[in-house]
């Protein structure tokens, strides 16, 4: 079975409701007197309001780059979801740990946090970094501040190594992502005299359909980048609401969309060509009424990652893992922040499968904590002085 401490550890995390929506202070505090014990300083970074935060820690010399473990305290919610087990309690079935943020991502905090004891027995010639983050599920929120504070350190990291789980398969790309809020302002009037009017929910489908448009052509034309399953740019609609009543010409309607795009195809420029078509409705509406507008807010924006095969942090971390394949990931992570944003080679590995994350009862194997543990021995031996 998995080490009895990474057990224990992973038991008290999950007992955290630590979804996006709420606080994680009380998580960050029991990860920092766990620290504490084994005489490990720790950093907190707060959000504005001091209601969340990140936690950074070095373990080793301070004067080195070292390597950085990267992962988010955060979970999605469990609301509507038919649970047999309780979420926030870990139970163990059958060679499976459930609990809400098993796999993504409290199982590879565990076994990092159980593996502390055995790094500060060693005299490490080399540090590794803890770099635990909040708010990475509503858009790698506040990972953004810690790398704010990062970037006046002396030394940043040389590595970094997010463990979201990949079945601990190194994990070199995956795609960014662009989310925006888009409001349709019309003009409303009695049904039976719409042509006097401007309806805000037709412009939202015209605009909608010019998203799909551009989803068939990412589709049909690329560009394309092998690796992937779905090896495009991906643009979908996810909500729509508008309207008041089917007798009234609908003033308002407002879609979220978002772009999922692959490396070398630019998100804000096709951001730019929906901005333009969006201009020349304006244009058609403001005809009829002087006062109608589309407005188009980003909600959600962070990078991909793409790190090249020939890279050392790939041959590195593929030396601590038995899992020799490599490829990209269908999911987002912070890993594009701390490449492209603090500078910091990195790659994705972790425990457990995305294919259970965000599910009711989500779980995680016994097998892949144990792996997990045999990639922290190895980390560990490969950093000792």
């Amino acid at each position: 079975m998995a080490n009895a401490l990474t057990f224990e550890v992973l038991r008290n995390l999950i007992g955290f409701d630590t979804t996006s929506a709420n606080s994680n202070l009380a998580l960050m505090g029991y990860i920092q007197t766990f620290l504490n014990e084994y005489g490990v300083e720790s950093q907190l970074i707060y959000d504005q309001e001091e209601k969340k935060a990140n936690l950074y820690a070095t373990l080793g010399p301070k004067d080195k780059p070292g390597v950085m473990l990267s992962g988010h305290t955060d979970t999605v919610p469990v609301t509507g979801q038919n649970w047999q087990k309780a979420p926030y309690e870990l139970t163990e079935e059958e060679g499976r740990y459930y609990g809400r943020g098993t796999s993504d991502m409290k199982g590879f905090i565990a076994v990092v946090l159980a593996a502390v004891p055995e790094i500060v027995k060693q005299d490490l010639h080399t540090p590794i970094h803890l770099a635990f983050s909040y708010d990475e599920e509503i858009g790698c929120v506040g990972v953004r501040r810690m790398i704010d504070t990062l970037k006046q350190h002396p030394l940043k990291p040389g590595i970094c190594i997010i463990g979201e789980p990949t079945l601990m398969r190194v994990v070199t790309a995956h795609k960014g992502k662009l989310a925006a809020r888009v409001t349709v302002k019309g003009k409303e009037c009695h049904s039976g005299m719409a042509p006097w009017g401007v309806n805000a929910v037709n412009y939202a489908a015209r605009l909608i359909t010019w998203l799909e448009k551009l989803a068939h052509k990412k589709r049909d034309q690329g560009p394309f980048e092998n690796g992937y399953d779905i090896p495009y740019s991906t643009v979908h609609t996810g909500t729509v609401h508008g309207g008041t009543a089917l007798n009234i010409v609908p003033n308002q309607c407002s879609f979220l969309f978002e772009i999922r795009n692959i490396a070398s195809d630019d998100p804000r420029a096709m951001l730019a060509e929906f901005q333009a078509y969006a201009d020349s409705l304006v244009t058609e509406m403001r005809q009829i009424d002087a006062g109608c507008d589309i407005a188009i807010d980003i909600t959600t924006e962070y990078p991909g990652l793409s790190t090249a095969d020939d890279a050392e942090v790939v041959s590195f971390v593929q030396s601590l893992t038995d899992e020799k394949t490599r490829g990209s990931i269908n999911f987002g992570t912070e890993g594009g922040l701390f490449s492209q944003v603090l500078g910091v080679p990195t790659v994705v590995c972790g425990p457990g499968s995305m294919d259970q994350g965000h599910k009711p009862d989500e779980f995680i194997h016994k097998s892949q904590l144990q792996s997990c543990e045999l990639f922290m021995d190895r980390l560990i031996r490969q950093l000792k002085a």
